[in-house]
C-alpha cells in the first residue's frame, strides 16, 4: 500500500523557508552531469562552425543540468519523499530542512524558468526542453507517475536525460533546421541503454520502493535479474550504434565504440556477480565508459 501524498507535517525547530544547502541538494548536481554531456554530445554531432552560436551554448549547458535537471529532481523528491523517509530520510524534503510545500513550490518554478531559458534556443530547443519537462513530472506525479513501472519510468528518465538533451545540442547549432535522422538514431539509441543505467540507480532504493510498492526493475525482477537485464540493454544498444556507424561507412569510429563496449564486459559480469553490493562501483566504472562512446559517436556524426 502507498503512503498518501501529503507535505510533511512541520515540526519544532524545522526552518520555514529553506536555505541554499537545502536547495542545492534538492537540485542533485551530481545528476547534472549526463545531460550535460549529452548536450555537448549534441552540439558536436551538429557539424557545423560555432561562430555566432558561441553565445547560445553557454545558454544550453545552463539549461540541460542546472535548469531541466534540477527541476526534475526537485520534482522527483516532491513526490518521492516519503519513499525517500525509508531510504535516503536525510534528504532536504523529509529531513524538514525544506519545510512545508516549498519543495512542490521550487519544482514549479524551476520548471517555468527552464521553459523561459529555452526560448533563445529556438523552436526545437523549446520543443526539447518542453517534452522533457513533461516527462519530469510524468516520471513523478500522481496519477501518472511512471516510476511505478520500471520500464517505462526508466523509458522516460533515458530519453529526457540523454536523447532529448542530444537533440537540444544538435538544436542549437543548426537553428530552424532539424536535427538530420542519424542524428536522432543514435541519440535514441544511446537513450534505449540509458534505461539500463536508471535500472543501476535503482539498487539503492530496492527496500524501500517495495514498502510503498514502486515496481523499479530490482524490486520488480529482483537484483540478480535486473542486473542482467540492465548490462543487456546497454551492450545491446550500443552494438547497433556500431552497426549504424558501419553501415553509414564509418568503420574506425564504429571500431572505436566497439573497443568502449568490450571494456565495459568483464565489468558488467562482476557487477552481475554481486549486483546489491557493486551497483554504485559499475555506475562509477562501467557508465564513464559509456558515456565516452556517446562522444565518439557524436564525431563519427559531424565526419558524416
Amino acid at each position: 500500500m502507498t503512503t498518501p501524498l501529503t507535505a510533511p507535517a512541520p515540526s519544532a525547530g524545522i526552518r520555514r523557508v529553506p536555505d541554499l544547502s537545502a536547495t542545492l541538494a534538492l537540485f542533485k548536481p551530481v545528476t547534472w552531469f549526463p545531460p550535460m554531456w549529452a548536450f555537448s554530445c549534441g552540439v558536436v554531432a551538429a557539424g557545423v562552425p560555432f561562430g555566432p552560436r558561441w553565445a547560445r551554448l553557454p545558454f544550453g549547458i545552463m539549461l540541460t543540468g542546472p535548469l531541466v535537471c534540477a527541476a526534475s529532481q526537485a520534482v522527483n523528491d516532491w513526490f518521492d519523499r516519503h519513499v525517500d523517509a525509508i531510504n535516503e530520510p536525510g534528504r532536504p524534503i523529509p529531513s524538514g530542512r525544506i519545510p512545508g510545500h516549498w519543495g512542490l513550490g521550487l519544482a514549479i518554478g524551476w520548471s517555468l524558468l527552464s521553459l523561459a531559458v529555452s526560448v533563445p534556443l529556438g523552436r526545437w530547443g523549446v520543443a526539447a526542453t518542453a517534452l522533457a519537462l513533461v516527462l519530469a513530472w510524468a516520471y513523478s506525479m500522481p496519477p501518472v507517475r511512471l516510476k511505478r513501472n520500471g520500464w517505462l519510468g526508466n523509458l522516460a528518465v533515458g530519453l529526457s536525460y540523454e536523447g532529448l538533451a542530444w537533440i537540444t545540442g544538435t538544436a542549437v547549432m543548426l537553428g530552424v533546421t532539424a536535427p538530420p535522422l542519424r542524428t536522432v538514431a543514435i541519440a535514441l539509441c544511446y537513450s534505449l541503454g540509458a534505461h539500463g543505467i536508471m535500472t543501476i540507480n535503482d539498487f539503492k532504493s530496492i527496500d524501500g520502493d517495495r514498502r510503498v510498492g514502486i515496481g523499479s526493475l530490482p524490486a520488480r525482477l529482483g537484483p540478480d535479474r535486473a542486473a542482467r537485464v540492465a548490462c543487456a540493454i546497454m551492450a545491446a544498444f550500443q552494438l547497433i550504434v556500431v552497426g549504424l556507424l558501419i553501415a553509414w561507412g564509418r568503420p574506425g569510429y564504429a571500431a572505436a565504440v566497439g573497443v568502449i563496449l568490450a571494456l565495459q564486459v568483464p565489468l558488467m559480469a562482476r557487477f552481475i556477480a554481486a549486483p546489491r553490493t557493486r551497483d554504485i562501483w559499475f555506475s562509477a566504472t562501467g557508465v564513464p565508459l559509456y558515456v565516452t562512446g556517446m562522444m565518439i559517436s557524436a564525431f563519427a556524426l559531424r565526419s558524416l
